[in-house]
């Protein structure tokens, strides 16, 4: 029986995944299909509708990988929502606190372990399922805090430490803006802002993820042998679009 994307992460093992941001089911099953182990349905930076969202988590779920959503901020009713159309579990951006990761949580899961109003939608099976999704909510849905702000870093142990939390994932662009050198990765001050995040993940043993945004092998690899486990590569329109400027460039060696 294959293992689920909690179980895996709770065994510390490791996955790769990417980031959707058209809101078409051929672009989620097109990725689907290459091996990906998760997939991010991204409602944050999108225009990904909630009919839309539904449908391609479908799409992903159908393909027996596990679909996630990053909902656009951390709110109950969003998560609520995400939740009920069948994702497996949130990526919640800027989480700064270890207040705002209790308030993921609650907004994830079902009295008594948090404060997730009861829908019949397609998670519950329309209602023909609600008995069997709440076992499954509290044993395998995924929650994933999204370390991006400078005072998240500062927060670190004590987000990390709160129950449910699943792990994390740094998003570097908004990391370094927080800083102050917006897209400047290395950016002394950059630097050492994802060391400490290195040497805390490592203290708490937290599961730790990154998100390498540019379709760079070499980065990721990198980003492998740092210790991330939970690693999202590139997104739909950029491995789109990497792929078609490299068929143009090399034009002149006999390509296109």
């Amino acid at each position: 029986m294959k293992k689920s994307l909690k179980e895996r992460i709770h065994k510390g093992e490791f996955t790769v995944g990417s980031w959707i941001t058209l809101g078409h089911t051929s672009v989620a099953e097109v990725m689907a299909q290459t091996g990906f182990d998760w997939l991010v349905v991204d409602m944050e930076h999108s225009a990904i509708t909630l009919a839309e969202a539904q449908q391609l988590v479908q799409v992903i779920e159908l393909s027996g990988v596990t679909p996630l959503i990053r909902v656009n901020k951390n709110d109950s009713a969003l998560i609520k929502q995400a939740m009920d159309i069948g994702a497996h579990g949130v990526i919640v951006p800027m989480v700064n606190t270890a207040q705002e990761a209790r308030d993921a949580v609650a907004a994830v899961n079902y009295p008594p372990l948090g404060k997730r109003g009861v829908g019949l939608a397609r998670a519950q099976k329309y209602g023909f399922g609600f008995e069997e999704y709440k076992k499954w909510l509290k044993k395998e849905s995924v929650v994933i805090v999204q370390i991006e702000h400078k005072d998240a870093v500062d927060n670190f142990e004590e987000i990390l430490s709160v129950p449910g939390v699943d792990g994390f994932i740094v998003g570097p662009y908004d990391l370094s803006g927080s800083l102050g050198v917006l897209g400047n990765f290395k950016h002394p001050l950059m630097v050492k802002y994802l060391r400490d995040i290195r040497r805390k993940a490592k203290l708490t043993k937290a599961l730790a993820g990154f998100h390498v945004v540019k379709p760079d092998l070499k980065e990721f690899q990198k980003k492998k042998a740092e210790g991330y486990k939970f690693l999202a590569f590139s997104l739909d329109t950029l491995l789109l679009g990497s792929a078609c400027r490299q068929i143009f460039r090399n034009k002149t060696n006999g390509g296109v």
